[in-house]
């Protein structure tokens, strides 16, 4: 096993791959901007160092640093966890080179995937379905709408080099996608240097199923079930379920085999996950793009299949077995995340500030996953996400009975958060029958 490890993130992904490293006896090493010195993950390591000031370009992205803290205290590996450089195949290769172990997949695979024309091309070509759309980025403006007049409206205008939910736009006829394909471009050459285009089928009734996959030192890829991510707000996900309510036997076998195929396509290594969207009037999928890297929601799937997706992160990279047996993986129980975010429970907006309570809840089922304590601030430079709220359950109905109890137990006083949203959600029909889609939280709202 990997004895040292620097994470390159912060929050609670920094403080939950930390808590893994520790039970293994792995030396956890914390990196952190000036703005972020008092939070627990900084405490919890074994060892910390500054690695610039609050802005994530002179901090958290700041390879020199990261290189340079990770040289200072003898770290064997890097973690890079979700966002900032976990998707960077540049500093995948710098890591690699510099001698040390990067915990995640090969820098081929995320240059493969990280540009989405590419990506729909590589799984088309692989057997996994793919929405209807260009294979070429649309170069100008005359492009997309001969594009979408092939397509046919309602498109989906989007950044080929983005994620997140960030960098798209939904087009219902020539007027908007001439305002829509402009808008996207702008924010993708602002956000992400690159200002290609791509042109999508819009599905006006859709559900977000994603796929964990991991990749297994011995090559193999396997597929640990599918969550369901369809409550949204601004193409962004709020809550996770695992398994999914829409999903039967049959199409989680088609689901699952189609996103080895796409992982298999790309001599996948280490943890990733395959994005589909799903019609549930004629029960079709389509490849949306894939995260290379630790997700978000990985907990929903860390119980109900029964492992550490961490662990399985480190063995992969240090070249060992999983700790499971591939060929017995089975969902057991039901399980859900909420996002517990620093924003206005009714228009999404930020809202950060000094917490003056933090009161967890405990007991059966519940696990939290936070960034944050009484005391510390949050700030303005950062994801919104303060803590993750997990609930399990022998079934979907007392895993919400779980997660109602343990919403009404979590007490956050200083900046805004969305629990009043998640107590309303929890009894909310639609939601509550499993009959949802990605436009739940436009029609609560």
């Amino acid at each position: 096993m990997i004895e040292s490890l620097l994470v390159a993130n912060r929050g609670e992904i920094a403080r939950r791959i930390i808590r893994t490293a520790r039970r293994l006896g792995v030396r956890a090493i914390a990196v952190h901007s000036e703005a972020d010195a008092g939070l627990p993950f900084v405490a919890e390591a074994d060892e910390a160092v500054c690695v610039g000031p609050a802005n994530p370009a002179q901090s958290y992205r700041n390879v020199e640093a990261i290189l340079a803290a990770a040289k200072k205290t003898g770290a064997q590996a890097i973690h890079p966890g979700y966002g900032f450089l976990s998707e960077n195949a540049d500093f995948a290769r710098t890591v690699e080179a510099s001698g040390l172990i990067w915990v995640g997949p090969g820098a081929d695979a995320i240059t493969a995937m990280g540009d989405k024309i590419n990506a729909r091309n590589l799984m088309a070509a692989a057997g996994v379905p793919v929405a209807p759309g260009t294979t070429d980025p649309a170069a100008d403006l005359d492009a997309a709408v001969a594009a979408a007049a092939a397509i046919g409206y309602p498109v989906m205008v989007k950044a080929a080099a983005g994620g997140g939910g960030m960098g798209m736009g939904v087009a219902v006829d020539e007027a908007a996608l001439r305002t829509e394909y402009d808008k996207v471009r702008s924010f993708a050459e602002r956000m992400f240097g690159d200002g290609s285009v791509l042109i999508e089928r819009y599905f006006p009734r859709v559900r977000h199923v994603e796929v964990q996959i991991l990749g297994l030192a011995d090559g193999r890829v396997v597929a640990l079930g599918e969550r369901e991510c369809s409550v949204q707000r601004r193409n962004q996900k709020l809550v996770e379920e695992s398994p999914s309510p829409a999903v039967s036997p049959e199409l989680r076998e088609r689901f699952l085999a189609a996103a080895v195929r796409a992982g298999e396509a790309v001599n996948y290594r280490n943890a990733g996950t395959v994005e589909c969207l799903l019609d549930p009037a004629t029960q079709e999928f389509f490849f949306l793009e894939m995260n290379t890297r630790l997700q978000v929601e990985h907990p929903v799937t860390e119980y109900v299949y029964g492992v550490d997706l961490v662990e399985e992160q480190l063995r992969v990279a240090a070249g060992l077995a999983p700790t499971f047996d591939p060929d017995a993986l089975a969902p057991h129980g039901h399980a859900i995340e909420l996002r517990i975010n620093a924003e206005d429970p009714k228009r999404f907006l930020p809202g950060p500030g000094a917490i003056a309570t933090w009161n967890e809840p405990a007991g059966e089922g519940v696990r939290v996953d936070s960034g944050y304590v009484a005391g510390n601030t949050v700030t303005p430079f950062y994801d919104s996400l303060m803590a993750k709220l997990i609930v399990s359950g022998r079934d979907r109905t007392e895993a919400v009975e779980r997660a109602r109890a343990a919403v009404a137990q979590f007490e956050i006083a200083g900046p805004k958060n969305n629990l009043p949203f998640f107590a309303e959600l929890l009894e909310n029909e639609e939601f509550l029958s499993g009959d949802y889609d990605t436009g739940i939280v436009s029609r609560m709202r």
